[in-house]
């Protein structure tokens, strides 16, 4: 498992002992070593896919430890261990986390500043939203960013559900329409508009163009309901398919789908994709169909080549 940040700073601080100069990238692979990381954690993301995981939270590691004073950055990427820190290790402390860390004043300074700076709270329907995967998370400010924009984006998911199933049919059609434009297929909104929800044929809602040059097509099956989809519909949907001598088509609900569902398509030799309810909003925000941008964050770094280091 990769520890948090805190747990690294002790034997950051230990592995700098040496007084020598330490890369970032060789203190990440001693990290690796000394806490037994398998080559799948080595290569774990972050959230944002921006850097590894181990990485990441080394970097904030010593981000700490510098802010108060006890490691060094010679130049970028390189650490060295200060007196400060020399006469931590003289008697070492069982852990070494933002708590301990405290004493110094340096880092008091920084804790100041960094809460002075975060004036607003993110506020959101907690009893609309489920956010027990994300709420009083502690880790580095990357992942703290990522979770509270989770919790974000689970009460946007949750109100374009709303909104979806208030929609009549022909509404729901347009989105549909909308949306796979949107990501690239149906050639125009002119052209998908007259394909979805004109077959009404044998289990299919409409025909779609893969691309602009209409080379391949794909059927389409829309349903806008609130309960699981019978597996019967998706079975239905395969043999119209076959029917059509087609092997690829997208299933898309307002509600959820059996896992027999999935198991289902995975197991014929055509091609169906099951969108359910959840998966549509997803889809519906990456491809800002519905929504707007309400804030853009800037996350900036300090420029080491402008200082010439």
């Amino acid at each position: 498992m990769i520890p948090d940040y805190e747990t690294l700073m002790l034997p950051i601080l230990k592995a700098l002992s040496d007084g020598q100069t330490w890369r970032t990238r060789e203190i990440v692979a001693r990290m690796g070593e000394e806490f037994e990381l398998s080559d799948d954690e080595m290569r774990e993301m972050i959230p944002s896919g921006r850097a590894k995981l181990i990485q990441n939270r080394v970097g904030w590691a010593c981000t700490y430890l510098r802010k108060a004073g006890l490691i060094e950055s010679v130049r970028r990427g390189h650490n060295r261990i200060t007196d400060a820190g020399r006469t931590v290790l003289t008697d070492p402390p069982s852990r070494i986390d933002s708590t301990f860390l405290t004493q110094f004043s340096s880092f008091q300074d920084f804790r100041e500043k960094s809460e002075h700076a975060s004036t607003s709270d993110i506020a959101t329907d907690a009893n609309s939203v489920d956010t027990t995967a994300v709420e009083q998370v502690h880790g580095t400010p990357d992942e703290i960013i990522h979770s509270q924009t989770a919790v974000l984006t689970a009460a946007l998911r949750k109100d374009l559900t709303e909104q979806v199933l208030a929609m009549d049919p022909d509404q729901f059609e347009q989105l549909v329409v909308d949306l796979l434009v949107a990501m690239g297929y149906g050639g125009s909104v002119v052209d998908a508009g007259r394909a979805i929800g004109r077959s009404n044929d044998g289990g299919i809602d409409g025909v779609i163009k893969e691309d602009v040059l209409g080379l391949d097509t794909i059927y389409i099956q829309a349903k806008r309901w609130q309960n699981t989809v019978p597996i019967k519909e998706v079975r239905d949907f395969a043999g119209a398919l076959l029917s059509k001598r087609s092997v690829k088509g997208v299933f898309i609900t307002t509600s959820s789908f059996p896992s027999g569902a999935h198991d289902f398509v995975a197991s014929i030799d055509r091609r169906i994709i099951l969108i359910d309810g959840d998966r549509l909003a997803d889809l519906m925000i990456q491809f800002n169909l519905g929504v707007s941008v309400a804030e853009t964050i800037l996350v900036k770094e300090l420029d080491y080549d402008y200082f010439g280091n």
